[in-house]
């Protein structure tokens, strides 16, 4: 479906997680946001949103958090930005049905604001092109414009400057440690490495990368250097995604994630959510527009 027509209050919207398949930090901004170098690609592990239509106005969760404000929910607070930024004065609930482990490293919360963002546009009939929301994505996080973007990207900047990018078919095996890491906490840390030299695409694609905030994760929460140490001890390249908690090992097939995940040590399964997922080449919900994003033509 186009981000321009197809769907409806009616439809289920999707919201689908993501993998850093690298996560480099080569630096730090006056402002301290840090500038980084990644490859995002999304994964088939989705949340499903719902919106219906309120005539008062107002922004409100079906369901909200136990003890989270509904003013600090990231859908809640798309969907205010997208009133602001073209002055709709229609309003929506939102009902999101969780999939996507919560801090997990797996974008969960951002591709749930940028989904918002979408099905508002077009519900609302604001009318805003995809680069604009990619824009206004920015103010919510740093992973939301990739999820605007719609495809698998290299990300430069604080992750907002995307190259598209062909990646082979791949399968997935997820390990999810059940604790929630703090990203702020991983990014404040004194031991994290903030200057390693930048690479070039065709570095990435000779498989000279790696996430450097997992050993800042792994000592301050075992639970996922085990996982890292499991999936390592079958001679799998694992690596962690975002600022964890989750690791993952890539595959040519779901026969063979399968099989791998199979075998895990009990205690291993005991202590983690798994997912054997398949890379998506595009969001669920297709794009058709070209989009200029920083110094980049897209098509």
């Amino acid at each position: 479906m186009s981000l321009q027509t197809g769907r409806s209050w009616c439809d289920p919207w999707p919201a689908p997680a993501k993998l850093n398949l690298f996560l480099h930090v080569i630096g730090r901004r006056p402002d301290g946001y840090h500038l980084l170098q990644t490859v995002f690609r999304a994964i088939d592990l989705e949340d499903t949103l719902r919106f219906a239509p309120r005539d008062d106005g107002e922004v409100r969760l079906a369901s909200p958090l136990a003890g989270v404000p509904q003013e600090a929910d990231l859908t809640v607070r798309a969907a205010k930005l997208l009133q602001r930024a073209t002055g709709c004065k229609a309003g929506a609930t939102i009902a999101v049905e969780k999939r996507i482990p919560v801090g997990g490293g797996l974008g969960g919360g951002s591709s749930d604001a940028a989904t918002t963002l979408i099905a508002l546009n077009r519900l609302w009939e604001t009318g805003v092109p995809r680069a604009d929301l990619m824009r206004l994505g920015v103010e919510l996080g740093a992973d939301v414009p990739f999820f605007l973007f719609g495809r698998s990207a290299f990300a430069e900047g604080i992750g907002e400057l995307l190259t598209a990018i062909d990646l082979a078919p791949s399968w997935y095996l997820i390990l999810a440690p059940q604790v929630s890491v703090s990203t702020q906490k991983i990014f404040s840390d004194p031991g994290l490495t903030r200057d390693t030299k930048p690479i070039k695409i065709a570095t990435f694609f000779a498989g000279f990368a790696g996430n450097d905030l997992e050993s800042v994760v792994c000592e301050k929460y075992p639970q996922v250097a085990r996982a890292l140490e499991c999936l390592g001890a079958q001679g799998l390249d694992a690596r962690m995604s975002g600022s964890g908690a989750s690791v993952f090992a890539a595959f040519a097939s779901e026969r063979e994630a399968r099989s791998v995940a199979a075998g895990i040590p009990e205690d291993v399964r005991a202590a983690v959510a798994s997912f054997v997922v398949r890379g998506l080449d595009r969001h669920p919900l297709d794009f058709d527009e070209p989009v200029q994003v920083g110094s980049r033509q897209v098509g």
